[in-house]
């Protein structure tokens, strides 16, 4: 098993003997007598699980899940409650401190069993959703890893993205992939040289031909993965600087053979961009974002996921005010998750 061994905590050696006997095949395990010595085998051998007695003598398993959740260090193992006790009361104040679990007294081997392996297993998908989100994380930035003023850029645009594609009829599960995969629209620029990148005036032909490519690079980075969000993300990445009337790049798609993925970003992108300070613009009047908008559509973007933007657009403030109190809060010395 990897991480730590299963902690089964219980006064009672009968007690303890059943849960080795349910789990010493198929787990490592550490044992514990008391609250004390629990919190002294937490600390000793970092557990992947523990299975807890809730009345021992000299302090109860809800002291003990109580000081474990109040603990950064300790506060992600999950706990299970084995108690005689049967009364919802009992459940809810377990519940109440942290625990994810109970299972009932006298004990079952098969329902101990199928019960760590089930929370096991929910800590493991937890273990690998965070990974996920620090690759995302990681790639949106490096893609502008160059950019010394795009602030919360990524991070607004994503969390448009997913408004938009709420707004037209995704599922949910759908509209949080996308919230993931756009930030990671750019990741091809991290092979876009800097001669290019960071030229402070207008590219020529030989260097905007350079730029385009990013594109086609982030693609090629992202196809690699086949986890569906980095599937979605290589399509983002590949797609996002197409236009509606087939004008845009690098395949000169349109209309509806541009993927819908694309096209969503395509307009949280470009909002954001005109809503935000460069060291070549200023920020855009929302008047001005919005006439943009309204007479682009059509060409450049398309003219119903336009229409649906904006009639959410109430909405689309709110998130840009939540994300721009977030990054003042990071420039006065505050740690803000953007996650």
């Amino acid at each position: 098993m990897s991480g730590g061994p299963i902690l089964c905590v219980d006064d009672e050696p009968y007690n303890l003997g059943i849960l080795r006997m349910a789990l010493k095949d198929r787990y490592a395990l550490v044992f514990a007598r008391s609250g004390e010595e629990t919190l002294c085998a937490v600390k000793k051998h970092r557990p992947a699980l523990i299975l807890l007695d809730v009345q021992m003598p000299d302090m109860d398993g809800y002291e003990v899940c109580r000081r474990l959740k109040s603990n950064a260090a300790t506060e992600h193992i999950p706990i299970i409650f084995i108690t005689g006790m049967n009364h919802e009361i009992d459940e809810k104040a377990g519940f109440d401190v942290g625990a994810v679990d109970y299972i009932a007294k006298p004990v079952s081997v098969p329902i101990v069993q199928a019960r760590v392996k089930t929370h096991l297993s929910l800590v493991k998908t937890e273990t690998l959703e965070k990974s996920y989100r620090d690759a995302v994380h990681m790639l949106g930035r490096a893609g502008h890893y160059n950019d010394t003023d795009t602030g919360m850029h990524i991070w607004r645009m994503a969390a448009y993205s997913r408004l938009l594609a709420e707004a037209v009829g995704w599922d949910s599960d759908r509209c949080k992939l996308l919230e993931l995969a756009a930030p990671m629209h750019d990741t091809g620029k991290i092979g876009i040289p800097d001669s290019v990148l960071k030229k402070p005036g207008k590219l020529n032909a030989d260097e905007w031909a350079i730029m385009k490519t990013h594109t086609q690079i982030g693609y090629g980075i992202l196809k690699q993965s086949s986890a569906p969000v980095f599937q979605l993300a290589a399509e983002v990445a590949l797609n996002h600087h197409e236009k509606w009337d087939g004008s845009g790049y690098p395949n000169g798609l349109s209309g509806k053979q541009i993927p819908e993925s694309a096209r969503i970003v395509a307009v949280a992108d470009v909002f954001d961009a005109l809503s935000m300070k460069r060291s070549y613009k200023d920020v855009w009047p929302l008047d001005r974002i919005l006439g943009y908008f309204q007479d682009n559509a059509g060409n450049h973007f398309d003219e119903g996921l336009v229409q649906v933007f904006l009639s959410r657009l109430p909405d689309v403030l709110k998130i840009r005010d939540e994300w721009d109190k977030r990054e003042q809060g990071m420039e006065d010395g505050f740690s803000i998750n953007e996650g």
